[in-house]
């Protein structure tokens, strides 16, 4: 099956499957403050990632690219980081790489976003030269380099050698300039990982936990035999920051897996994410067209965090970080065979 078929394909089994919601983040709870001590009008939400100065924590995240049906979703979506000021990501360039009749599905973007943050997006398979053209392919200011192993087995034309991507990883970071993130796609990040990843020079690490796409049942839905016992493999999102936000102060994080409101916004960054980053929920609006529909639902995403910020006391993401947080659940009893210590979220 060519790659653009696929790509119409994952675009199809995307909007059928929605997000599984698994993503952890109801265990984490806030304690509310009655006395917060400050005005709404205080409360300010800029953030950075990478050293990218960022309007809004919430990233529009990779979704697609790479066929003639995704440049009017790419279009969408570029026309709603602009209307919204929000950063965006497009989905793996390798299609433009290797057809470069595709390339105007991505570059779509930046003539809808000319003045906006925009992140390239590579798999761990490109080297130093496809990462050089992909970012200059849309005039990127980060590039996101995607970890996708599991969808990769179980993709019927998937790959099946991942040996040597840290040290490609690592040669992509030395040759460009700009911030490279290293995301999941929906599978989780463990600590172990990261703490390779922040070794070989990583801006930042997008955790991309389970909870949102499952892309083990979108390629299980293109598979003769599926691997249905897959579909539930990965770590949440919740746990993947835990896990990750141990290397606080050495390695920027971005949350995704899942988020779908305010509070899981607030819940992510208070758990330590610089910034969240959103797809599936962005997706069915691009699809169908529903532009003003999707510009106030990210306004609406930005009143709600600016709510919850102002209860808590926090006027911003640097003081919603030093909330105290109660982990309950499944991810508390994750989190404490792992060592990770709950308690002191609890009472900071």
């Amino acid at each position: 099956m060519s790659r653009t078929s696929r790509k119409r394909e994952h675009v199809e089994h995307a909007l059928t499957t929605g997000q599984s919601g698994a993503h952890g983040l109801e265990d984490v709870k806030f304690v509310h403050n009655c006395l917060p001590d400050i005005a709404y009008e205080q409360v300010d939400t800029h953030t950075t990632i990478g050293g990218l100065a960022l309007s809004s924590p919430i990233v529009v995240n990779a979704m697609t690219g790479g066929a003639s049906e995704t440049y009017t979703i790419n279009q969408s979506l570029g026309m709603l980081a602009h209307e919204t000021g929000m950063a965006l990501a497009v989905g793996s360039q390798m299609a433009a790489i290797k057809e470069p009749s595709l390339i105007e599905t991505y570059r779509i973007v930046r003539r809808e976003h000319p003045h906006g943050i925009l992140f390239g997006n590579l798999g761990a398979e490109a080297t130093p030269d496809m990462a050089l053209r992909a970012v200059d392919m849309i005039e990127a200011d980060a590039l996101q380099i995607h970890l996708n192993v599991m969808q990769e087995l179980i993709m019927p034309e998937g790959e099946r050698d991942f040996s040597g991507a840290l040290r490609r990883i690592e040669a992509i970071v030395t040759a460009l300039e700009i911030p490279v993130i290293v995301k999941e796609v929906g599978f989780g990040m463990s600590r172990e990982a990261a703490e390779k990843l922040v070794s070989c020079g990583v801006a930042a690490i997008d955790v991309g936990g389970r909870g949102g796409t499952n892309f083990a049942q979108i390629e299980n839905m293109r598979r003769t035999q599926p691997f249905d016992i897959l579909n539930e493999w990965g770590i949440s999102t919740a746990v993947s920051l835990l896990e990750v936000t141990q290397l606080a102060g050495r390695v920027d994080v971005m949350a995704t897996g899942g988020i779908r409101t305010g509070l899981d916004v607030a819940r992510c960054l208070a758990l330590g994410a610089s910034c969240v980053g959103m797809a599936g929920a962005f997706l069915r609006y691009a699809v169908d067209g529903e532009m003003q529909k999707a510009i106030e639902y990210v306004k609406s995403l930005h009143e709600e965090l600016t709510v919850i910020m102002t209860a808590l006391g926090a006027s911003s993401i640097a003081s919603l970080q030093r909330v105290p947080l109660v982990v309950t659940g499944d991810t508390y009893h994750w989190a404490a065979q792992r060592g990770i210590n709950c308690t002191a979220l609890a009472r900071r």
